[in-house]
């Protein structure tokens, strides 16, 4: 009797930790946006209350939940509300750095910069968009070359 007590116990504790696991892991349904710079910069951390943003590569990630690296006043707040591609190569937080130009990089920035973009923001925050700079080209026109099928997460019923 009590082994059977036992196995139901641990029957329901499994089954629980389970859904408590499948709900931490469930990635986000919401549909991605198209973000212009002005858009991007109200997101900067300067609001309570608002999310915070910050595009890499042209993909922009809600890094909320890490309010104390990159809310006001933080050490990193200077990275967000805009793409800052350069400065995440670079590990720089010179306001010359703080674009998405990644003209003259080295090969070892390039390499950090993947590295940081895999292991660290595409890992640990949700992407909620792309930067218009990332599918348009300077004219506005759409650029050729951008394959929806090829970005990060995205999936056919995501929404621009």
């Amino acid at each position: 009797m009590a082994t059977a007590r036992t196995c139901v116990l641990l029957l329901v504790l499994s089954a629980t930790l389970a859904e408590d696991l499948k709900l931490k892991h469930k990635t986000s349904r919401e549909p991605v946006r198209l973000f212009t710079e002005e858009e991007l910069s109200r997101y900067d951390g300067g609001e309570e209350g608002q999310p915070i943003y910050m595009a890499i590569k042209g993909v922009v990630f809600d890094v909320t939940k890490g309010r104390e690296f990159y809310g006001r006043d933080a050490p990193y707040n200077a990275l967000v509300g805009k793409d800052c591609t350069r400065a995440v190569a670079k590990m720089s937080l010179d306001p010359a750095d703080l674009t998405p130009d990644t003209t003259g990089l080295s090969e070892d920035q390039l390499e950090s910069l993947e590295s940081v973009f895999e292991g660290t923001y595409k890992t640990k925050y949700p992407i909620v968009g792309y930067t218009a700079s990332r599918i348009l080209t300077e004219d506005g026109s759409p650029d050729k070359d951008f394959r929806p099928e090829d970005q990060p997460l995205f999936q056919s019923k995501d929404e621009f």
